[in-house]
């Protein structure tokens, strides 16, 4: 059983950068795929970026930019996600995910693909 706590998110200002993290403790051994989303309010969840625990190659959604990197430290089970010259249009809260059972292929990116679930960090972005 994998739990997920994520941390980091704060009030900003407009073109602060923050980091946000994601611990996980558990059995992240196993090397499954960990993504951030985030969910303005009144607004679906929406992809943001994702990786594989052990690196490699990593996918970002459509509705972020080059501002966005996702980062993984196996040996501290945490993942990261940050961003730089935050927008209010960033204001959301973000969510850290995994996926226990995986094959070998592209990352996934709809909600419905992880199965644990951290409770989120809110990330507001002031004018």
């Amino acid at each position: 059983q994998v739990r997920l706590v994520e941390s980091g998110g704060k009030l900003a200002q407009v073109g602060d950068s923050l980091t946000l993290s994601c611990v996980a403790s558990g059995r992240t051994s196993s090397g499954g795929p960990v993504a951030w989303f985030r969910q303005p309010t009144g607004k679906e969840r929406e992809f943001v970026a994702a990786m594989w625990w052990w690196g490699g190659p990593a996918r970002y959604g459509d509705a972020v930019d080059d501002r966005f990197t996702i980062a993984t430290d196996n040996a501290k089970n945490t993942a990261t996600l940050r961003i730089d010259s935050l927008h209010p249009d960033d204001t959301a809260a973000y969510y850290c995910a995994f996926k226990s059972s995986y094959t070998i292929g592209p990352l996934p990116s709809r909600p419905s693909d992880f199965d644990t679930w951290g409770q989120g960090t809110p990330v507001i972005v002031s004018a």
